[in-house]
């Protein structure tokens, strides 16, 4: 994994330990929009073994992504296992960008890159999901070359590329120099996709999240860039139900999953999540 110093970490606030009960708050707050993309109501059910564990779907999903990927992980670790599918986060603190642009990223890219090899070699994922980082910086052309080389290297691995936007986050100064790079990475990304021959998908998230951070409907935590548990989970049932469409698996219910353990994980309590 990543080591790298979290530049985000300046941002969190003092630790709580409450868990929140989620089912509730998130039907009455997930967008209609939402909803419908993932597959939401009597057929989201999933699918159970006669044990009462969820069936095995033969889905293995490697989730990359910056520190806000992370803060998504435990919620998504928590509806795709519930759903059948097996789960590894290789989300970095402080980097996990595959863009090689300037210097501070490029450094970053080849310890992405590293981590990569290391993760396929012991998971042997066969989805790969990659969530556009918040340092994914370089021209457009450097931004497609790297997407271009993270689908070829899932097509090696015999795995398929799922690439998804980031939600909208606050600029403040230490990214300002790079929102350009950051609104041409989606635009990319969306080009690799199209021209993947259906092994890249690319999931826009502004359908869950909308486009602007300071709104409500983009669920970021006090620090303007993060999510918490129930923006986490949100994003866990709108991003499970896109990979259940594209991968023929039913996602499960909220409530096998959305009140887990995951809620309490040290991310959120860091993030001064209640």
């Amino acid at each position: 994994m990543n080591t790298e110093t979290d530049t985000s970490s300046q941002r969190t606030r003092h630790t709580r330990r409450r868990r929140p009960l989620l089912v509730a708050a998130l039907l009455t707050t997930v967008t209609a929009a939402a909803l419908t993309g993932c597959g939401a109501g009597d057929d989201a059910s999933g699918q159970s073994a006669s044990d009462g564990a969820p069936a095995k779907t033969g889905k293995k999903v490697l989730w990359m992504g910056d520190s806000i990927a992370g803060s998504e992980a435990p919620a998504l670790g928590a509806a795709l296992t519930a759903s059948g599918v097996t789960f590894e986060d290789a989300s970095s603190t402080g980097g996990g960008t595959v863009v090689t642009g300037d210097r501070m990223a490029g450094q970053i890219a080849r310890t992405t890159w590293k981590d990569l090899t290391e993760n396929i070699a012991s998971f042997r994922p066969n989805v790969i999901a990659y969530q556009i980082t918040t340092y994914d910086w370089g021209t457009s052309a450097q931004q497609r070359a790297s997407y271009v080389k993270l689908a070829k290297t899932a097509r090696q691995a015999g795995a398929e590329l799922v690439l998804v936007s980031a939600p909208p986050f606050k600029i403040d100064d230490f990214y300002r120099k790079y929102e350009g790079a950051i609104r041409s990475a989606p635009k990319a990304a969306k080009q690799v996709a199209a021209a993947g021959g259906g092994k890249v998908r690319f999931f826009d998230a502004g359908a869950l999240w909308g486009s602007d951070a300071a709104a409500d409907k983009a669920q970021r935590s006090s620090d303007g860039i993060h999510s918490c548990q129930q923006g986490s989970a949100a994003f866990a049932q709108w991003f499970t139900g896109q990979l259940g469409k594209e991968f023929g698996f039913k996602p499960a219910a909220l409530e096998k999953w959305a009140n887990g353990k995951w809620t309490a994980d040290k991310r959120f309590g860091k993030l001064g999540c209640g």
